[in-house]
This record gives structure tokens, C-alpha cells and sequence, in this order.
């Protein structure tokens, strides 16, 4: 049910020096720190340590969403400079479902993006921004203009309309880092700010708990029978988005995109009881699964569609059991003969959460005051002050490009 208590804003921030936030990666991606937390006992490790450090026949479950050089910059014939910073598909039709991100990178000639526009009050409503650029293919002319000026939607054409939206953008576009990093984007992000494993284009933040992983990592883990499956939540901005209510639970969480597909469903439950999140956005889509399977349970109408408060609304004797919560979406694929299924989660998990899915995380360390602290919290309790403490303590890098942790409740 819902908790009424406050969760003050400020029972969960901490000191982080800035020279603590790691600006940029190491050289070798699986040389980093792992702080492990297990059963209230920390201690330091290296990365490279984790297939040993995870409890026998864990199941680990990475997103493999691909990050989209999402920041698009035009300049003006006076020369003012605007900068588009793509979110998300815009429905074509008003109120209508936007597009599976999949499916709108492939789009050709033209699309239509929801974005953060940079100096938008310089850019009138009845004036298209031209671009030309060079290509391997040969020049490019980009054209953007208003679609919906109130929904900072915007239009984008080009030529020759051939092109995939996936592939204008990897032209033109630049890596869209964290604004904590305080600094441009440069060649090398464009491989260091992805996974090894990233496939599916549309996210506009890495998941960065992954970015520690190598082809020598994935191969220890195989030796330790360690087994693993993705699956896709497209990472918002609104990842970043800071917490500006005294009490948390009044903050407005962001929504993603996310696909599930019959082999996710499958897998998990097989592995009821050995999940572990590869990330917060892992986390996220894993324990947003069980709340569409206790809607699919209940006979809900838009059974994927999860808001912010769904997972507090419920009565304990109301909630089905997770076996049978990932049986109703399975049912579900099967019966609709879909190998899978695209959700859109909302889901906000802070203290007062009881996590249903994942029995551990792999994680980098937040920012204070994050909704990603907030999740750790969630997980593990007050502990987490403790485990930022010894992170701070042992030199440990912060944020995106720094160290890791394996949190075992």
C-alpha cells in the first residue's frame, strides 16, 4: 500500500568532491574498482574478480541498448548556434502511441523527435535550420522545423532520403555525455560511452554498469557458469533529471521504453531466484516486468503502460506471486504469437519498494540526491551510506566512467 511517511530529500545526499567524478574512463575498461557489498560486510576488489565474487548460478541480465550521438547543432545565418538534443519518437498522429525506437531509427527521409532545444528562443516557429555535411557516401542536407512548438517536437528532413534516421545520425550527431562530466564530447566516448554488448540504438545515457565489462570478463564468467540474457530499456535523459522536492516521493519520474521478449520471460523464470540487475536501468525494466504481469493478471486495461505510483497501490493480498506475474506476460506473447512486446515503465522505486526480481546489483556509485540513490536504498537499506563511505574512503571513482559495486542484500 502507499506509504504516507515523508522520505526527506536530505537523508539521502552525501559530500562528493568534485575531483572525486571521473571525467573520463580508464584504458582498459575491466581495470576498475569493484567494491562489494554482501550481507552488510564490505570489502575492495577489482573487476576483473567479479564472476568469483557472485553467489553460485547467478543469473546476470544486461540492457543492451545502444547510445545515439543524440545532440545535433545548427547554425544560423547571424550565426547563432542551435543545439538539438533528440529524446524521443513524436506520435505522427495527435495522442497517438509514439513509434518503438527500434523501429523509428530506421525510419528514412523524414522523422519526428521530441528533444531539449539549446537556444530555442533564437529559433523562430516558421523557420527551418539548414544543414550540409560531408559523408563517405557523399554530402548530406539536413533540414529541421517546428512539428509541435509546444511539445518541442521537431521535424527533421534530409537528403538523400535513402539514409536511415540511425545513419544521419552517426553522421552528424555527437555523443550526448552526462552533464556532471563537464566537458565536450570527444572521438574516443563515442566507443568508451558504449557497451561492448550495446546493439539496440536509442538511448541517450549509457548504462553504465556495464561499460566494465570485456570479452575476458564474459569469458570468466562462462568458466564460472554464470549465465546471462538482455533485454532493452532505451535510457532517457530524465536519468539525470535532480530531485527538487523536499520530500522525494513528490518527484516526477521519468518514463522509457523498454522491449521484453518471450526468451527474457523464459529465462527468468528459470532463474527465479539468481537475478542479478547489470545496472539500475536493468533493475528498473526487471522489476517494471512484474508489475505489467500483475496488471495482465488482474485484466487492467493497458497492461503496459506502468505509471510512477502503480507499484505502491496494491494491497500485499492483491499481488500475484512473480512466478505468476512472468507466466501472465508469457501467456500473453504466446497467445498474441509475439516474440516481444515494447512497455513503457515509469516505475519509481524508493524506500518502502519490496523488490521482487533482483537479488543483486551491479552498479557504478550516483550522484547525491539521485533517484538511482534512492534504488540503492531500496536494496540494500542505510547500508548504502556506509558503502559510499568506504567508496570515498578507498579512492574509489564516481559517476558514469568510475568504479564499480556488487550489491548482495
Amino acid at each position: 500500500m502507499t506509504n504516507t511517511n515523508e522520505l526527506l530529500l536530505s537523508e539521502f545526499q552525501y559530500d562528493l568532491p568534485d575531483d572525486r567524478i571521473a571525467r573520463f574512463p580508464l584504458p582498459q575498461r575491466d581495470a576498475s574498482k569493484l567494491l562489494l557489498y554482501k550481507g552488510g560486510v564490505v570489502s575492495h576488489n577489482r573487476f576483473t574478480d567479479l564472476p568469483s565474487l557472485l553467489l553460485p548460478n547467478s543469473f546476470l541480465v544486461f540492457n543492451d541498448t545502444k547510445v545515439i550521438p543524440a545532440r545535433l547543432h545548427f547554425t544560423k545565418p547571424t550565426g547563432a548556434l542551435i543545439e538539438l538534443f533528440l529524446l524521443n519518437p513524436f506520435p505522427i498522429e495527435p495522442g497517438g502511441e509514439p513509434a518503438p525506437i527500434s523501429l523509428a531509427m530506421e525510419e528514412t527521409g523524414t522523422a519526428i523527435w521530441q528533444g531539449m532545444i539549446g537556444n530555442r528562443k533564437r529559433w523562430k516557429q516558421d523557420e527551418p535550420l539548414v544543414t550540409t555535411f560531408p559523408t563517405p557516401e557523399g554530402e548530406v542536407i539536413l533540414t529541421a522545423s517546428w512539428h509541435d512548438y509546444d511539445q518541442s517536437a521537431v521535424r527533421l528532413s534530409w537528403q538523400p532520403a535513402e539514409l536511415t534516421f540511425a545513419q544521419l545520425v552517426q553522421y552528424i550527431g555527437e555523443i550526448p555525455l552526462p552533464p556532471y562530466l563537464k566537458r565536450e564530447a570527444t572521438a574516443t566516448d563515442r566507443e568508451t560511452y558504449q557497451t561492448v554488448y550495446s546493439k539496440q540504438e536509442g538511448a541517450v545515457a549509457a548504462p553504465t554498469a556495464g561499460l566494465h565489462f570485456t570479452a575476458a570478463v564474459f569469458e570468466a564468467l562462462a568458466n564460472n557458469n554464470i549465465n546471462h540474457d538482455y533485454l532493452t530499456l532505451h535510457v532517457g535523459a530524465g536519468t539525470f533529471q535532480p530531485i527538487k522536492t523536499d520530500d522525494v516521493r513528490q518527484h516526477h519520474m521519468h518514463t522509457e521504453q523498454v522491449v521484453y521478449t518471450q526468451a527474457n520471460v523464459r529465462n527468468l523464470l528459470a532463474h527465479l531466484d539468481t537475478v542479478v540487475a547489470v545496472g539500475t536501468t536493468s533493475m528498473r525494466a526487471l522489476e517494471s516486468l512484474y508489475w505489467i504481469g500483475t496488471k495482465l493478471v488482474r485484466k487492467e486495461p493497458n497492461p503496459f503502460q506502468l505509471d510512477q505510483q502503480y507499484a505502491y497501490q496494491l494491497p500485499d493480498d492483491q499481488q500475484p506471486s512473480v512466478a505468476d506475474a512472468l507466466n501472465a506476460v508469457l501467456d500473453y506473447l504466446v497467445t498474441a504469437n509475439k516474440e516481444s512486446v515494447v512497455a513503457h515503465t515509469g516505475i519509481y522505486i524508493t524506500p518502502g519498494y519490496r523488490i521482487r526480481l533482483c537479488k543483486g546489483l551491479v552498479t557504478n556509485f550516483h550522484q547525491p540526491g539521485s533517484t538511482l540513490i534512492l534504488l540503492i536504498a531500496t536494496l540494500i537499506g542505510d547500508s548504502w551510506k556506509n558503502v559510499y563511505k568506504e567508496a570515498l574512503e578507498n579512492d574509489y571513482r564516481f559517476l558514469s566512467y568510475g568504479d564499480s559495486s556488487l550489491l548482495i542484500p
